[in-house]
């Protein structure tokens, strides 16, 4: 059998110095937040909890991106395109089954 050879390491008195460049520096943890403290009464209840919707909601849009007005525009075409198509389509299919219908029942 192959022996394993075992490395003991020892601790030291006095610390190494150590330098650590600009660059490689953790960023700063965010702080953290405090926990809102609980109204009382029901009302305040109520407004604070819509007090944090309307932020919430203020947050979300700010993160949106949106669309420029010509992909809008072409947006918007497109969906009236469809919509008149898919109109013609059950136009076509209800004068079709309306025609099949009298046939059958005269």
């Amino acid at each position: 059998m192959a022996e394993t050879k075992v490395t003991r390491i020892k601790a030291q008195d006095t610390p190494k110095k150590v330098t650590v460049s600009a660059k490689k520096m953790p960023k700063k943890a965010p702080k953290a937040r405090k926990e809102p403290r609980e109204p009382k009464n029901p009302f305040s209840k109520a407004f604070f909890g819509m007090i944090g919707y309307f932020k919430g909601a203020w947050y979300e849009l700010r993160q949106v991106r949106w669309p420029s007005r010509k992909s809008t525009w072409s947006l918007t075409l497109a969906v009236i395109l469809f919509s008149l198509f898919f109109v013609v389509i059950i136009v076509l299919l209800d004068l079709l089954f309306k025609s099949l219908f009298e046939l059958i029942i005269t």
